[in-house]
């Protein structure tokens, strides 16, 4: 999963308060962590393994 982690692609969350919610990937941290931006524009360091990749 992570070789297809790439900057501005769509994910969904799907663990947390705040599951359900489209993010972009903004930057790659490591294999376990990315950032990303939510709706309201707010980055926040997420794990990869709480993420559903979007086409």
């Amino acid at each position: 999963m992570t070789g297809a982690l790439k900057v501005g692609r769509k994910a969904v969350k799907l663990r947390g308060r705040k599951a359900g919610e489209e993010v972009v990937v903004t930057k790659v941290i490591d294999r376990n962590f990315v950032m990303v931006k939510d709706a309201k524009g707010k980055e926040k360091r997420c794990n990869v393994l709480h993420l559903e990749l979007l086409d």
